[in-house]
């Protein structure tokens, strides 16, 4: 274990604790941008974590997350706009 990469990983939970507070108060169109801010740092924890545990196979989690981000977000905007 590599204390510097954990030390990265904690300073990164704070910030991923504003974005998912952020995602449950607001209103929709915050909320929204809230869950693609949260995701993306979850991508980026979930790598740091894969360095700092030496787990090579962790960042195949943190490629998947990538890979489909960007369609989740869509459905949800899609849900939001025709059901909310």
């Amino acid at each position: 274990m590599s204390n510097a990469w954990l030390a990265a990983a904690l300073a990164l939970l704070p910030l991923l604790l504003i974005a998912v507070l952020a995602a449950a108060r607001g209103a929709i169109h915050t909320r929204l941008i809230a869950v693609e801010l949260a995701s993306s740092l979850a991508l980026v924890l979930l790598i740091v974590l894969s360095f700092a545990f030496d787990q090579a196979s962790s960042i195949d989690l943190a490629l998947t997350l990538a890979v489909l981000t960007m369609p989740g977000t869509m459905l949800l905007a899609l849900f939001q706009e025709r059901w909310l």
